[in-house]
């Protein structure tokens, strides 16, 4: 790590350790609730930086990995759904699939039974035909509310990718991978019942999960 990136680490860290306990607007940019998300992605960064801490930096390293500990035992204790998966926030008990997310990053592991628990609530909850919603708004079917979203149906494939099973992972990855339009490019959402692209055209993040599973899946051979 170089000087510049060990400085940038250690204003992130200290930034998080000031103001994990503060509500934020979470990865969808909604209301101010404190997103469990956004707390759990926290400790990912935490433990990623400690792993690559320069050598005499032992204690900083020892530090953010148990300040990344905190950071998950705090979720847990306000945020774990009685089922045993992670849920969206204190007060949101719904499941999101965003929260997916912290074992791809490192904030747990792969066979932490949370993880496990919550990508078979993903699964079952917010799932249709091979495409994946970011959460249930209300009591409507999810097609209603909003249209299924790229992005989560790239993490569903690093999720079961992660999970060992190389099928599965391919199937979601191609489901997702066929929903561009004529110029390859994607939305953020897709009309799973229209077969149409709906939302901001093109959309970077969808485009960049869409590479990262392609290098993934690719490595697993």
């Amino acid at each position: 790590m170089g000087a510049e990136a060990w400085r940038a680490a250690f204003i992130a860290a200290d930034a998080i350790e000031a103001r994990h306990r503060d509500g934020d607007a979470g990865i969808w940019e909604l209301h101010t609730d404190r997103w469990s998300h956004s707390r759990l992605i926290c400790a990912a960064g935490l433990r990623a930086a400690a792993a690559v801490a320069p050598s005499g930096s032992a204690g900083t390293a020892a530090r953010w990995a148990a300040l990344a500990d905190r950071i998950v035992a705090g979720t847990a204790a306000d945020s774990l759904h009685p089922s045993g998966r992670w849920q969206r926030s204190p007060t949101d008990p719904r499941v999101d699939t965003a929260l997916l997310l912290p074992a791809l990053r490192g904030a747990v592991p792969a066979g932490d039974p949370r993880t496990l628990a919550t990508l078979r609530t993903v699964r079952a909850d917010l799932v249709q035909d091979h495409f994946v919603y970011r959460f249930r708004h209300d009591a409507r079917p999810l097609q209603d509310a909003e249209g299924a979203f790229l992005l989560c149906g790239f993490v569903m494939a690093l999720a079961e990718h992660q999970q060992g099973d190389a099928v599965e992972a391919v199937r979601w990855f191609e489901r997702n991978r066929a929903a561009c339009g004529p110029a390859g490019l994607y939305a953020e959402e897709f009309d799973v019942a229209q077969r149409q692209l709906r939302g901001n055209l093109p959309r970077a993040f969808v485009h960049a999960l869409l590479l990262e599973a392609a290098t993934t899946l690719a490595g697993a051979d």
